[in-house]
């Protein structure tokens, strides 16, 4: 299929949307990671739940989210309420029908122990987020360059 810029939504068309899963409780990182991902050149289609039950319940399609389509990437906090972001991470990589789906780990914790077990518990990418507004933009254009630009996502 040809990639296409389109000028009404400024973004490269190349199929179908990226589908994103936002796992994050904090609202301002939310609306931030989410206004910059749809002012970028990819289209994708993100939602946005707030916790470790809200994304399991959304990946396994449980109500309310039988029709929830599949995410081609996850975005995930490690710190979360009701279910942590490793639970979560260790549940997706080790169900034969999600662990093929990536999950880029963005926290704020830079600590080595996080680091080490979130790659020991299969996460595709480490991000810690930037505390300056420029750089956590700079930080959410680079996951886009990277994995819905250069990356080929494992079809649904």
């Amino acid at each position: 299929m040809p990639v296409i810029f389109d000028q009404e939504t400024h973004c490269v068309v190349s199929g179908m949307p990226i589908e994103i899963l936002l796992v994050e409780d904090n609202p301002e990182d939310a609306a931030l990671t989410i206004e910059t991902l749809k002012t970028g050149r990819i289209c994708n289609h993100i939602t946005r739940v707030e916790d470790g039950v809200e994304a399991m319940d959304f990946l396994r399609r449980n109500a309310p989210y039988a029709e929830a389509p599949r995410p081609d990437l996850i975005l995930l906090d490690l710190q979360l309420p009701r279910k942590s972001g490793r639970e979560v991470l260790t549940e997706v990589k080790q169900d034969p029908d999600l662990k093929r789906i990536p999950v880029v780990i963005m926290t704020t914790s830079s600590a080595e122990q996080d680091i080490f077990e979130s790659y020991n518990l299969h996460a595709n990418c480490y991000l810690t987020k930037p505390v300056e507004l420029d750089d956590f933009i700079e930080v959410v254009r680079r996951i886009e360059d990277f994995w819905l630009a250069v990356v080929k996502l494992p079809a649904a």
